[in-house]
């Protein structure tokens, strides 16, 4: 007899089964999660697997009425148990769509089926029943597939593991919600890529047994896209906070006083005031505060004015001059102009020529990114070179690094006569090895080197005073010489983590120039007569590229 009974599921929830129970059986625990995170690299997918398994392949359906569903499942193959309660599907969809928790009827069936090894995994239904007054939430959740997932079971939870796991997976995805369901004791982690080519991947679940109050809270606040904003907003703030503390030397104090009386009596601030701003910088971890005593931590420490390579130029710098152009960024990106000259009528160099305390403050601040300049007598090899040549070498701290590193060597500082007085003192116990040079290295080097450094120099300019640099450097430079260019990298493609990216805006504002990728700075180089040799990193997202004439 053939049945008359009205199919309980639409269509479209049969076919998403179907795909739901292909997907799985497709899969094995190593491919799901190259496929669902393909930023994370070979290493640490084999670290996630040896942790968790694929557990389950999850989506939303969305019958009338749950009599008959069953049935007509165990009809495709798809054998159910008994039916438990959502709380966390639950409340998102409350959430999503505005709906009362008590309005809406959502459980899980879980029907066990296999993955492409053999080994036992569950297709995990979420079921809406779905009255016609809903109907509006399955026809917008079908379109965006937003429950539907790939469920990783993580073995052996604690929570040192399964904060790692989530760490890991939290650089590439973004957190997106999860909870805690009493009724089976499993703590969710969802994470989610919008971009992702495949829908059925882009959305990863970790399920662990047990709960992680803790973990949990964190994740669900990190899973609030306006939180994250929030933070990005408020970064002018946290510059102004740095830049104040450093202002009012509050780091320095900071090494010998720890309550709060002492510290306002020796910065000259209202007492109340300042320990707002003490709360504000314990929380960005510039300082600790525990009861009533505070004290430096690491990052804290980098500020205090007494330390060689302090940092406290930088902040002053980055919460005056530069804070005050980057308020004309809009123009910037409207005119392709730097802002710093709408702001204080003048090209950043020009302003500074003319104000001797901005210009040290400036060279300061150079200074207090010298970390970079550690790995250089680490990776270049200097052992064949008499002379080396510091084009624009600003303070002369780089040359200073090199000269120490290698005592046969001879340097020579090509740069304005203001940078020069500014580095006669820094390189004043070698002066017996070092040439001070005043000139405009735009329009000519020095003949005799045989290695040329031009370090943070390219970026200040656009590519066409690059190539003037550049071809200056090609003409006057020994055939047999090097040049080595250090600068930040623009990643070549896909990758955002680097400082390089920011210090692109920054050079927009502040002096018209750009940061480039290595290509860019190879097709550059290749222009004027140079073939990149090599390439080597340095601390703070620098790299060092070596160069010679061709």
């Amino acid at each position: 007899m053939i049945s008359t009974r009205t199919p309980v599921l639409a269509a479209a929830d049969l076919d998403r089964l179907t795909a739901a129970l292909d997907l799985i059986g497709g899969h094995d625990t190593h491919s799901a999660l190259a496929a669902a995170v393909p930023s994370l690299d070979a290493d640490q997918r084999a670290a996630v697997t040896r942790h968790a398994t694929l557990d389950h392949v999850a989506l939303l359906i969305f019958p009338e009425t749950l009599a008959g569903l069953a049935d007509e499942l165990s009809a495709r193959g798809i054998e159910v148990g008994t039916m438990t309660p959502s709380v966390v599907v639950r409340e998102r969809l409350s959430s999503r769509y505005s709906v009362p928790v008590a309005d809406l009827q959502v459980g899980i069936l879980r029907a066990p089926v296999t993955d492409r090894n053999g080994w036992p995994c569950e297709l995990e239904i979420f079921v809406l029943v779905t009255p016609p007054s809903l109907a509006h939430i399955a026809e917008d959740e079908r379109r965006h597939q937003r429950e539907n997932h790939v469920g990783l079971a993580v073995r052996r939870p604690d929570p040192v593991l399964l904060r790692g796991l989530r760490t890991m997976i939290a650089g590439v995805m973004r957190p997106d919600g999860g909870g805690y369901n009493g009724y089976e004791n499993s703590s969710v982690l969802y994470f989610r890529d919008a971009h992702r080519a495949d829908p059925a991947f882009r959305r990863l679940e970790l399920v662990a047994t047990g709960r992680f109050p803790q973990l949990q809270a964190l994740h669900q606040r990190e899973s609030c896209a306006g939180t994250e904003l929030l933070r990005l907003l408020t970064g002018a703030w946290a510059t102004q906070a740095i830049a104040t503390a450093a202002e009012l030397r509050l780091l320095d104090h900071l090494a010998s006083l720890g309550d709060l009386p002492s510290l306002a009596a020796a910065t000259g601030t209202e007492p109340r005031s300042l320990a707002r701003l003490l709360r504000y910088l314990t929380s960005l971890g510039v300082v600790h505060t525990a009861g009533d005593h505070h004290s430096l931590t690491d990052l804290g420490e980098l500020l205090r004015s007494d330390l060689t390579g302090s940092m406290r130029p930088l902040a002053l710098m980055y919460g005056g001059p530069f804070y005050r152009s980057f308020a004309e960024l809009t123009e910037s990106v409207r005119s392709g102009e730097e802002s710093y000259a709408k702001a204080f009528g003048a090209h950043h160099f020009a302003h500074m020529a003319t104000d001797p305390a901005l210009a040290e403050l400036f060279h300061g601040s150079m200074a207090a990114s010298n970390a970079m300049f550690t790995g250089v007598t680490k990776v270049v090899d200097f052992s064949r070179a008499r002379t080396v040549v510091d084009v624009a070498g600003g303070n002369g701290e780089l040359l200073s690094r090199v000269l120490h590193a290698n005592r046969d060597l001879h340097g020579v500082l090509l740069d304005l006569p203001n940078a020069l007085a500014a580095a006669e003192p820094r390189l004043a116990d070698l002066a017996e090895r070092v040439s001070l040079v005043p000139g405009d290295f735009t329009r000519s080097v020095p003949a005799d080197g045989d290695v040329y450094l031009l370090s943070r120099v390219l970026h200040d300019w656009d590519d066409d005073q690059c190539r003037t640099i550049l071809a200056t450097c090609a003409r006057d430079m020994p055939a047999h010489a090097e040049l080595l260019v250090i600068e930040r990298l623009l990643p070549e493609a896909g990758d955002t983590d680097s400082l390089a990216i920011p210090w692109d805006i920054h050079m927009l504002c502040n002096t018209g120039g750009r940061e480039r990728s290595e290509s860019h700075y190879r097709s550059l180089l290749a222009e004027a007569g140079f073939e990149l040799v090599e390439t080597h990193a340095l601390p703070l997202d620098a790299h060092v590229m070596r160069a010679r004439l061709l």
